[in-house]
């Protein structure tokens, strides 16, 4: 089995179009069709999802997803989170609880808000078992093992959580880097970055902010996500250097 990284949901909090069908100036085009911002590691047999979206039952039958190991949390944002129910069948054939890991802070209110996922309630068992992450954490199946180094962003009112792992850095959602947590994204192979707008926002990168952290560390290839309705995806990749592209929903590589 190949190992692959794919970008499940590249979409903003509503995705792309809206449930209104609002999209903007998007163009008719699967590439501009975006569900909310999600993402999955196959190491060898090792399955990991990086958030659960409210569209992860759709992009897990898309991308022929059969297992899961471990979920690992970016933040508790209900874009990033809402679809923690889906997971249900997973621990039924797995018949074990799926380790979430993530922050103190998301892992608190993660438990919060889905305790039924991590406590028995109504003769229901609990389908989760919570590991609170620390800089820098294993997850391992039989001889498999990922090392993965954590740090934290700013996202507007909250810090959430970066990852990286085999020279592949996942931001989805920041709007600055802290300088002393630059460190983690020196020598990548691939950054994953926000880049919600061309506009201002005051909990996203824009598309400027994007470019200046991509031109900071220097990534062999990077790929911007959390796009929004007012980025088309033909348009940005006409106006972008060849190592850098507009994600898209089920986009992937080999690593």
């Amino acid at each position: 089995m190949r190992n692959k990284f794919t970008i499940l949901g590249c979409g903003s909090s509503l995705g792309s179009p809206w449930i209104t069908n609002y999209k903007a100036k998007l163009k008719n085009h699967p590439k501009n069709v975006r569900s909310r911002c999600c993402a999955h590691i196959q190491k060898d047999n090792l399955s990991i999802l990086i958030d659960t979206s409210p569209d992860i039952k759709y992009q897990i039958l898309s991308n022929k997803i059969n297992n899961l190991d471990s979920i690992i949390y970016t933040h508790e944002h209900a874009d990033q989170t809402s679809g923690i129910f889906e997971m249900r069948p997973f621990f039924w054939k797995n018949k074990s609880r799926i380790p979430v890991y993530g922050s103190s802070r998301t892992i608190k209110a993660i438990k919060k808000s889905y305790n039924f996922c991590f406590t028995q309630k109504h003769g229901y068992k609990p389908i989760m078992k919570a590991k609170i992450i620390k800089n820098k954490f294993f997850i391992k199946k039989g001889r498999t093992s990922l090392l993965i180094k954590s740090f934290d962003v700013n996202h507007g009112l909250i810090n959430a959580t970066g990852y990286v792992t085999e020279k592949i850095a996942y931001l989805s959602d920041c709007n600055d880097i802290p300088k002393k947590n630059l460190i983690y994204l020196t020598g990548l192979n691939y950054l994953i970055v926000d880049c919600l707008k061309i506009d201002k926002h005051p909990s996203h990168f824009n598309f400027d902010d994007a470019m200046n952290l991509i031109n900071l560390v220097k990534p062999k290839k990077a790929i911007l996500t959390n796009l929004h309705t007012d980025l088309d995806y033909f348009i940005l990749k006409k106006k972008l250097p060849k190592n850098i592209i507009p994600a898209y929903d089920g986009l992937s590589f080999n690593f």
